[in-house]
């Protein structure tokens, strides 16, 4: 298997697909990658040579952040909105949509399975 920035791809897809299996890296990434390291996007991962895999691991060390470092980051931004008691940290800290959404009747994702509320309905005051 060919090793990009340090993850292995599958090598029977191409290598614009291929690419795309490095978290912080998405199709306008792979293929500016591709373009600048002049590597035919339509050729299969497996195929490409050493000297190609090099200069796209050289472009991606220069100047992508990728999966341990991004994750890193990303973490450490919604830690920090969460310490400074930012609305978003809140929602963070909740486990609630961040984005606006809302949450009366969708939002299961982030609430997790429903909690039955007991003697919610039927009381009349």
């Amino acid at each position: 298997m060919p090793r990009i920035a340090g993850i292995d791809v599958p090598e029977k897809k191409k290598i614009l697909f291929a690419m795309q299996y490095i978290h912080g890296i998405g199709a306008k990434f792979a293929k500016d990658i591709l373009a600048q390291a002049e590597v035919n996007p339509d050729l299969r991962a497996g195929q490409v040579d050493e000297q190609a895999l090099a200069r796209i691991n050289a472009i991606i060390d220069a100047g992508f952040l990728v999966e341990g470092a991004l994750r890193r980051q990303v973490s450490q931004n919604i830690q920090r909105l969460k310490d400074i008691r930012a609305y978003r940290g809140e929602r963070h800290r909740k486990g609630l949509p961040v984005r606006g959404q809302r949450t009366r009747s969708n939002s299961r994702t982030r609430k997790g399975k429903r909690k039955t509320v007991a003697g919610k309905k039927g009381v009349k005051g």
